[in-house]
């Protein structure tokens, strides 16, 4: 898959494992550097779909339109697809296989 930044903070942390390290702690950096690579390996997000460590699932609410993957608790990785035309089942729910490309959007506690 192919994986973007929302911002230029989250490319930066991406890219530079010092400001990484110090921003979210050695455990929760490595598990990030983790997830962007099991991102990157895959060709698509149904790939990842049944793998027990990064538990990604889909958001509802306030956050529809959303997925998120462990990070170390209570630390989430927030991500989007941007496939255009998003891609969709018939029922409206999301095809996971034609997830292609997604935008990372932050890193925070969704159970707040």
């Amino acid at each position: 898959m192919e994986v973007t930044y929302r911002t230029s903070k989250l490319r930066k942390l991406a890219e530079n494992k010092k400001a990484l390290i110090s921003e979210l702690g050695p455990v929760c950096a490595k598990k990030f550097e983790q997830r962007i690579s099991e991102f990157m390996a895959a060709d698509c997000l149904e790939d990842l779909k049944h793998l027990p460590g990064p538990r990604i699932h889909e958001l509802k609410a306030d956050r529809k339109g959303q997925f998120s993957a462990d990070l170390k608790h209570p630390l989430r990785l927030i991500f989007q697809p941007t496939n255009q035309p998003e891609p969709r089942k018939t029922d409206g729910g999301w095809d996971w296989a034609g997830i292609t490309l997604i935008e990372i959007q932050e890193i925070t506690d969704t159970h707040e």
